[in-house]
């Protein structure tokens, strides 16, 4: 019985992990998991010994989820890409307060943030913003991409696999932090896009190694930034909680500007009306999303 309980809470999991916006994090929490979950994450051997029964069925049903919802991702943008691009900035609009909450929070309700902590928190804000900004103005410059979504498998090149394999550890350290949505990181930083689009031409014979080469430093980094990414994130949570939500914040800002789809591609009032509400249900979505993470995920995980 515990065997399908771990796969079916591992699907649901994986499910939410391929939803920009929405934390699987929050609900390895809401299932009561979320603390087994990071401390099993580990490389001691004899702690992995002991959690396998825990880990395989809940990583199983992580990646059938994953698998599952991707294909549906690939569906909505391939009938409806302008309302899926607002229902994926509506996303991260919608993060955006819960974020706030959290980069304001205040140990000690009854003690007043100091000078120096408020500027920290402003500079760190400050320093994501800029580095979201920068990035995109780079990609514009040197690569000249679109910023529409695209599953079309892209050519292989150093560059991308760097990409997709720091992709991967971003996305995993803040996919282990509740109320954080590791799939919008790294759609924030285009690499959601080419991770579901190969996903969904794995199991196909003609683009299958192709699909693979591309999955591959991406799993990779999936799995360095779990390992590293429990301890890490938990050990800044604790330590500078302020700052390094301040960072994560200012990222999210930048991107609600970068990945904003504009309105040229809006020639109809029932299609505007259709944007208007996916922006609306994407916002709603996250913030609802983020207000089920719980109130004490900062808490020490060992």
């Amino acid at each position: 019985m515990e065997l399908f309980r771990l796969i079916f809470i591992g699907i649901f999991i994986g499910m939410a992990n391929v939803i920009p916006g929405v934390s699987g994090g929050t609900l390895a929490v809401i299932f009561g998991i979320y603390e087994k979950f990071v401390n099993a994450i580990t490389l001691n051997l004899k702690k992995l010994k002991e959690n396998w029964k825990f880990l395989v069925p809940l990583l199983a049903g992580m990646a059938g989820g994953v698998l599952l919802f991707s294909k549906l991702i690939k569906t909505l943008y391939e009938n409806f890409p302008v309302q899926t691009n607002y229902a994926f900035t509506g996303l991260i609009l919608g993060s955006i307060p819960m974020l706030f909450t959290y980069m304001i929070k205040k140990e000690d309700p009854e003690k007043k943030f100091s000078a120096g902590k408020i500027t920290g928190i402003i500079i760190a804000a400050l320093i994501g913003f800029a580095v979201l900004i920068t990035f995109h103005i780079l990609k514009e410059k040197l690569g000249g991409q679109s910023d529409e979504i695209s599953f079309e498998l892209p050519q292989i090149s150093v560059h991308l696999l760097i990409k997709l394999f720091i992709g991967g550890i971003i996305g995993a350290i803040t996919m282990v932090i509740p109320g954080i949505s590791g799939s919008l990181i790294m759609l924030i930083f285009g690499v959601y896009p080419i991770v579901m689009g190969a996903l969904n031409t794995l199991f196909h014979w003609e683009t299958f190694l192709h699909s693979l080469f591309l999955l591959l430093p991406n799993g990779i980094g999936v799995v360095i930034g779990l390992i590293s990414g429990a301890k890490l994130v938990s050990y800044l949570l604790k330590k500078q909680p302020n700052i390094t939500y301040a960072v994560i914040f200012g990222l999210i800002c930048g991107s609600a500007i970068t990945f904003f789809p504009g309105f040229s591609e809006i020639n109809s009032v029932v299609k505007g009306i259709a944007c208007f509400l996916s922006l609306c249900g994407g916002a709603a979505m996250s913030f609802f999303s983020a207000k089920l993470a719980p109130k004490e995920e900062n808490k020490k995980n060992d």
